[in-house]
């Protein structure tokens, strides 16, 4: 009767138990595809970040090429200044080299007068008249130095006027040439500018793709966050059911088995009363027997009966002694909580005692909380500098944000899951404004580990690395888990 009531409670069991692992499997597969949901969200994540520096990196070349270009206009725009410069220095210098020529011109022709004017009055004997109509040597010496003046006049005036055409046409000369080269330098200046114009046009397009780009990611994130919580819904539907359904098949095989227990039981009575009516039967046949016996057998029949009663008496009272003894040790036992201290038969614990321990209990928890923290914090700030690597958990050759922190809190004995969203479920949560050096700070995509005073540790990106950032909130803080 026993192996049939465990052969119906195994049925019964392994019947519940079908039941649970489909729903356990149907849960596996979903955790499975949320962890896959989760991964294609830190890349999409890592995807943004990436983004940001491209587009960062190309807004860095376009302020570079604007400078640029800024420079060019400024030097065509000076250019321009010294071209104007210098056709009113040719107009100057045409102006001056007129001039010139008129008094050349002018210089020549009264030159021509004078000795016209010699050879006129006096012909060939000019100078011979000029010595007979001098009063004496004196006076012909000083018309004849006169004379060498003024043609020495005549000569140098028309050498002067000559070299000042020279030089005055040579400078112009210059300036046309200057001229040349400046408007020459305004043509490349035009021609920089413009190649200038084409490649900010060409970085500013791709910046633009690069926002393209971005909102079509930041879409996808949100669309696999939201899957992340349909799954995280459904997940726990299933858990809800599963539990249920637990509940339910162990109260059907307790239900079951009670009943088989009942069936047994009665089974077992009638059983028992059967064999009693039997025995009954066979003391009636025995007692006729007997009335035929002898009376010595009479007496040695009583004296058996006499001798069993005081046997059943005896076992009474050890059963009795048996009772008491179970009843005194139930009364000695003590009872205690959970921090040692002894619970009173009324059930209650001494404050005094209870306070003790939990102040105790609570101090030596945050001291060691707190000193573990810091030993993370100055373990984690060594690898500052090191590369941040998609996909890696190396600390010295590259990791990226979910790696780094996996990695330094192996070394403090914890196991972190992989992924970010994985690690947002890690250990136990408490609040920003009670965040501790140590302390695991979730963002969407992204972990970092607080070290206290708004500052973080983290494998930031590809551009800079891991890193130590100022404001732990620069971005949104989803949630602050604490190693446990």
């Amino acid at each position: 009767m026993k192996k049939r009531i465990v052969c119906m409670t195994l049925a019964l069991m392994m019947t519940a138990s079908q039941v649970v692992s489909v729903s356990a499997s149907r849960e596996d597969e979903l955790r499975e595809e949320q962890a896959a949901t989760s991964a294609q969200l830190d890349a999409t994540y890592a995807q943004i970040d990436q983004l940001y520096s491209a587009k960062q990196q190309l807004q860095s070349e376009i302020d570079a090429l604007d400078a640029n270009l800024v420079n060019v206009m400024v030097s065509i725009q000076t250019l321009e200044g010294d071209i104007s410069n210098k056709e009113t220095d040719i107009q100057n210098t045409q102006t001056a080299l007129e001039k010139a020529q008129n008094a050349k011109t002018k210089q020549y022709e009264a030159m021509k007068e004078r000795i016209q004017y010699i050879y006129e009055k006096g012909g060939n004997a000019a100078w011979f008249q000029m010595m007979m109509d001098a009063d004496n040597l004196s006076d012909l010496l000083t018309k004849a130095e006169y004379t060498q003046k003024m043609y020495e006049y005549d000569r140098q005036s028309l050498e002067k006027y000559a070299n000042t055409i020279d030089q005055v046409t040579q400078l112009g000369d210059q300036y046309k040439q200057e001229k040349a080269e400046l408007e020459g330098m305004k043509q490349e200046y035009e021609s920089e500018s413009v190649n200038l114009q084409t490649q900010i046009d060409t970085k500013k397009a791709n910046s633009a793709d690069c926002d393209n780009e971005i909102a079509y990611a930041q879409q996808m994130a949100t669309e696999y966050s939201n899957l992340i919580v349909q799954q995280q819904a459904e997940i726990e539907q299933l858990e809800a059911e599963r539990i249920a359904a637990e509940e339910e098949a162990r109260r059907q095989a307790e239900a079951e088995a009670a009943a088989a227990a009942e069936e047994a039981a009665r089974q077992a009575a009638e059983e028992e009363a059967a064999q009693e009516e039997d025995q009954s039967n066979s003391d009636e046949e025995d007692q006729e027997d007997e009335d035929h016996s002898e009376d010595s057998e009479d007496t040695d029949d009583e004296e058996s009966d006499e001798d069993h009663s005081e046997d059943e008496n005896t076992d009474s009272d050890y059963s009795e002694d048996e009772d008491t003894s179970s009843d005194d040790s139930s009364s000695d036992d003590v009872e205690y909580d959970e921090y040692g201290n002894v619970i009173d038969s009324d059930n209650t614990v001494d404050p005094d005692d209870y306070e003790s321990s939990s102040s105790s209990s609570s101090s030596s928890s945050s001291s060691s909380s707190s000193s573990s923290g810091s030993s993370i914090v100055d373990y984690a700030m060594q690898f500052v500098g090191n590369p941040y690597v998609w996909g890696g958990t190396s600390l010295t050759n590259g990791a990226d944000c979910s790696g780094f922190t996996q990695s330094v809190y192996a070394q403090f004995g914890y196991s972190l899951p992989r992924t970010s969203y994985e690690q947002q479920n890690w250990g136990t949560e408490v609040s920003y404004a009670d965040a501790q050096p140590g302390d695991l700070i979730c963002y969407g995509g992204h972990v970092a580990i607080y070290m206290g005073n708004g500052q973080i540790v983290h494998a930031s990106n590809s551009q800079d690395g891991i890193k130590i950032s100022n404001d732990a909130t620069y971005r949104t803080i989803l949630s602050v888990r604490r190693p446990s």
